[in-house]
Parts: structure tokens; C-alpha cells; sequence
């Protein structure tokens, strides 16, 4: 069922929720829906450790543990077990620091990049059918009004 099939049921009955809670909500049950067609699509990998290979390959540098956990916005522990399947799949290796000995740094394999590479086409689909009739300033705003609501969050713990 949709998100939109969800809200137009009579299962619920959202009168009287504040905006900011039916967007929180609604925020986590898409995240919750797209997580499972991503990981129906991608096969080899979930989507949680298809955006950590994203975020690593987007890193000037290879990241270590720490950075990336900051990156994702999760816990050390959970990012260690996303990198620990992925590395037993063979999509990421932990290479020494070259200046701190004490540091890890995870870099991408061949065959991450390869699996990247095959998967490029199906998800640039997926992501211009998701994002399709949505104007460009629209997606703007939606960044901005995100990123304030994360940073108010922030302050406040």
C-alpha cells in the first residue's frame, strides 16, 4: 500500500496532527518503503550498505570508521556491521593510514566499482521516475527545509 493509499484509508485518522508530525511521519514511512524496493532491486546489497559505498566514493579521501558514521548519521557499531558484510562480499577492504598507523580507512574494490558500474543505468531509472513532474526549486526547498529541521534537532540535544 502507498503512502498516499495509507492516508486516504479510513484505517487512520490523521485530523488534528500538526504538520511537522504528519512530515515526520510521512518521512519515515517512505524511508521505510524505499529501503525495501531498493533492496528487492539491488540484489547482492541492501540499500544501507549501497549508501555507505555512495558516501564512501564521495569522500575525498577514504573515509575511516568514525568519518563515515558522521557521514550516515549513525551509530559507530552500526556502520561497523554494514562494512564488515560488505567486506566479506568483497566490495570493501580496510587499508592502514598512512600517517596514523592506529586509523583504518575503507576503500572501495574493484568489484564494488564493477557492481557500481553495472548498476548505474537501473538506478538513474529509478531515481528520474521518482523524482519525475517535480520542479527543481521544489527539491530545493524540500533540501533546505530538511537540513534546518536536522540542524534544530542538533541544538537541541
Amino acid at each position: 500500500m502507498s503512502i498516499e493509499d495509507t492516508v486516504n484509508s479510513n484505517t487512520l485518522d490523521f485530523e488534528g496532527i500538526p504538520s511537522s508530525y504528519y512530515l515526520l511521519g510521512l518521512l519515515s514511512a517512505f524511508e521505510n518503503r524505499f529501503q525495501a524496493m531498493a533492496d528487492s532491486m539491488m540484489k547482492e546489497i541492501s540499500w544501507k550498505q549501497f549508501f555507505a559505498i555512495i558516501c564512501i566514493n564521495m569522500c575525498k579521501e577514504a573515509p575511516t570508521i568514525r568519518e563515515l558514521s558522521e557521514i550516515l548519521g549513525s551509530s559507530h557499531q552500526n556502520v561497523k556491521q554494514i562494512l564488515l558484510k560488505l567486506e566479506s562480499k568483497g566490495f570493501i577492504e580496510f587499508k592502514e593510514d598512512g600517517n596514523d598507523k592506529r586509523k583504518q580507512r575503507i576503500v572501495l574494490t574493484k568489484k564494488c566499482m564493477r557492481f557500481c558500474e553495472k548498476n548505474n543505468g537501473m538506478s538513474m531509472k529509478v531515481m528520474e521516475k521518482m523524482f519525475e513532474g517535480i520542479p527543481e526549486k521544489d527539491l530545493k526547498t524540500t533540501i533546505r527545509t530538511i537540513t534546518k529541521i536536522e540542524k534544530n534537532l542538533t541544538e537541541t540535544v
